[in-house]
């Protein structure tokens, strides 16, 4: 097992999280602003095995407003928080540029790493074009259970997203706007290019079949360039996010390809719209787990059963 995690904070800029037995750059946390065609929001990358090898992608020719792990909102109310072109129904993705808004990063509330786990707690605002207020979020990056022997390392996400207008906020994905198996919104991980073609895994079938299903996991393995060797990316819903809709809260969706590129998301609106009324909160929680190695489906659910929330 490791020891504790090492934090580095370059103001205005970033956040580099450390494992100090091996030197290893688990991930750097960006929330510097960037290009505002590519919606700025912060984001992770690169996001690293314990072996140090790289598991995101960042502006990746086909998309550039792709950048590692990140929160997105692909159709919120008439914006783009997801960036780039925007789908609009009957003509396709255009160049819409004041549709894309921006996550600006607020200021921390916690910056710490001590007894085996480390969290980065932040403030964030959300805003259409014209910058206006729609959104304010408390997001919680929290990481644990780095095991040296095993290769694997785990990150939770949590948002709590509350809506500060004084009408609802529609979340919704091209799905919703006409365009099939496009239901990409909320997390958001693009894997790197060497994925593509990677094995995707889920607890009762795998292949990309697995676009629009419903599970409380989700997993993609791939091979890499430039090293020898694999690694699997492991999506779970916490118990509290419901992702099956039952106990009447808004389904969740997987959202994943491995063609044209490597790429999950835990949709919150893949077939329909999600509509969040003044005043309340929505609140996700997630689990990234990171490991070396091809995992097969048994292993990922022996890790899972192994590590409850």
């Amino acid at each position: 097992m490791s020891g504790g995690l090492r934090i580095t904070h370059t103001h205005g800029d970033r956040v580099t999280v450390t494992e100090p037995v091996t030197g290893v750059r688990l991930f750097v946390y960006v929330y510097r602003p960037e290009a505002a065609w590519e919606a700025p929001k912060p984001y992770l990358h690169p996001v690293r095995t314990l072996s140090g090898n790289v598991v995101t992608d960042y502006r990746p020719h086909d998309h550039r407003w792709h950048k590692g792990l990140s929160l997105t909102a692909s159709h919120l109310s008439g914006a783009n928080l997801w960036g780039g072109n925007s789908y609009v129904h009957g003509e396709g993705y255009l160049v819409l540029p004041e549709r894309v808004g921006s996550m600006r990063h607020a200021g921390f509330d916690e910056l710490s790493a001590e007894d085996g786990r480390l969290t980065v707690a932040e403030r964030l605002t959300w805003h259409p074009y014209d910058g206006t207020l729609w959104a304010r979020e408390r997001r919680r990056i929290e990481v644990q259970d780095v095991d040296l022997e095993s290769g694997v390392w785990t990150l939770t996400w949590s948002s709590a997203v509350t809506n500060v207008r004084d009408q609802p906020l529609r979340f919704g994905s091209p799905t919703t706007e006409g365009r099939e198996r496009a239901g990409y919104t909320g997390l958001f991980w693009r894997g790197p290019r060497a994925f593509r073609d990677g094995r995707i895994i889920g607890p009762d079938g795998e292949g990309p079949e697995l676009m629009g299903s419903q599970s409380s996991w989700l997993a993609l393995s791939g091979e890499h360039d430039g090293a020898d060797g694999h690694a699997t990316v492991v999506f779970e819903h916490a118990p509290e996010n419901d992702q099956s809709g039952a106990a009447g809260t808004h389904p969740a969706h997987w959202f994943v390809r491995n063609d044209p590129f490597a790429g999950i998301a835990p949709s919150w609106a893949f077939h329909d719209e999600l509509e969040l009324a003044p005043g309340d909160t929505l609140r996700r929680r997630y689990r990234v787990v990171v490991a070396d190695g091809a995992w097969e489906r048994a292993d990922i659910a022996a890790y899972l059963a192994g590590h409850p929330w």
